[in-house]
């Protein structure tokens, strides 16, 4: 006998809690129960129920294999054969194309690692760590020298690397990539890697989408993109003034996302959901921290250079992160395929030295979000394949210079500010 076969309208249906479809490969399974179990996360693949997954799947796993056989006990039918693979009305040349592309560059060993680049750059964060504490040992805490450490310690860019082990992008066998970024993101960060995993991947999977993705959950402090402003305007929703956000995002936003935010977020999380793994890490590098830096300074001080140095990396990390989505589209769920969804969300900004180094080559944010398990210092060999794909299906490929994509944010916020205001007062 053969497979049950579905048909996408069907398969359409199962998308709530307690009920979840996926189809990935023509094939359907059943994930309800699976996704309590699902090493990327419950909502992750909650937010693909009842749609194809099949792109997302292969960006996200490096193991294919390993996975098959967590999957076979899931699998309940595959599509009809009168079936397209792709499901709503997505151009089946497109994806096709988008599949070869990423075969390619596999074949062309764009997704092996230099093993090297990954060692300096641990051995430059640790040096950099050993630097500080020299500096002190040596010239002592007065005003200058403790401003010198502490932005030795905000350049160190431990998050950075987190952010490469934790997309399995660095080792062959994962469980090293999971290994090292336990250690880099909890011991030399003071942060959870379940609670990144979990926030990350949901944007990966489904960026710029509200409801998906949680760095477009702005807590009612911002509204973001064309439809959130004129929505909370005809709610007469005003939490804060939103047409003066691009004043006050400076205020609230840069300087208190890592230390207040962040700081409080990871911290009832990993208690919440029991990550007492992630918390021993954690533990760890504030212990580390406190031992070495009590030596020259007061509790009280050294508290303060901790927060110090959290300030000064918030601002960093806000305006690298926000430039590549904040002034790209943002809406609700609209079912795109992979590669029209990711480069709606994303533009790039200009290769140079500075601009690799200063943002960790998210530069490149978007060959990343195509194919977050490529070593970040093969992007610029992806790029190129990258827009000629894109030239071919007049999908939008856009890349900008680097304090041209700071002010497109602040530009951003101003006009969805007043697409707010319009809404509040006229609608």
């Amino acid at each position: 006998m053969g497979m049950a076969g579905f048909y996408n309208n069907e398969v359409q249906k199962h998308t709530k809690s307690g009920d979840q479809w996926i189809v990935v490969e023509r094939k359907v399974y059943n994930v309800s129960q699976w996704v309590k179990r699902h090493p990327g996360g419950l909502r992750i693949i909650g937010h693909y129920a009842g749609e194809d997954a099949t792109d997302a799947f292969h960006a996200f796993h490096p193991n294919i294999q390993l996975v098959r056989k967590y999957m076979k006990p899931l699998l309940i039918g595959e599509l009809e054969a009168s079936e397209p693979s792709q499901d709503r009305q997505k151009n089946g040349a497109l994806v096709e194309d988008f599949r070869a592309l990423r075969e390619r560059l596999e074949a062309e060993g764009c997704f092996k690692t230099q093993p090297l680049f990954f060692i300096l750059h641990l051995g430059h964060i640790l040096l950099l760590e050993a630097i500080a504490l020299m500096l002190l040992w040596y010239f002592g805490t007065g005003w200058i020298n403790t401003a010198i450490v502490s932005v030795i310690l905000a350049t160190s860019q431990a998050g950075w690397l987190q952010h490469d082990f934790g997309h399995l992008s660095v080792f062959k066998n994962s469980r090293w990539d999971h290994l090292l970024h336990k250690f880099v993101i909890g011991h030399l960060k003071g942060a959870s890697a379940g609670w990144w995993n979990h926030r990350h991947f949901q944007h990966h999977a489904k960026p710029n989408i509200f409801k998906k993705d949680p760095d477009v959950n702005m807590l009612n402090a911002f509204v973001v993109g064309n439809v959130q402003p004129v929505e909370y305007g005809v709610k007469k929703i005003k939490t804060l003034p939103y047409n003066h956000q691009h004043k006050y995002f400076f205020f609230i936003g840069p300087p208190l996302l890592i230390p207040v935010y962040f700081q409080f977020q990871i911290i009832q999380n990993m208690i919440t959901h029991g990550l007492w793994v992630d918390l021993m890490w954690c533990i760890s590098y504030y212990v580390r921290y406190f031992l070495c830096y009590t030596q020259f300074y007061s509790v009280l001080w050294a508290v303060l250079l901790f927060n110090i140095v959290r300030f000064m990396e918030s601002h960093w990390f806000v305006w690298v992160t926000q430039m590549s989505h904040i002034p790209m589209d943002i809406d609700y769920e609209k079912h795109q395929d992979w590669l029209n969804m990711q480069l709606d969300a994303t533009c790039n900004i200009e290769q140079s030295f500075f601009n690799d180094w200063f943002s960790g080559h998210l530069n490149f944010q978007i060959e990343h979000h195509l194919f977050p398990t490529m070593p970040r210092h093969n992007y610029w060999r992806a790029a190129p394949r990258v827009r000629a794909l894109c030239d071919k299906y007049g999908v939008k490929y856009q890349e900008k210079g680097l304090y041209e994509a700071f002010v497109d944010i602040v530009r951003s916020l101003e006009k969805s500010g007043e697409l707010w205001l319009d809404a509040y007062l006229n609608k």
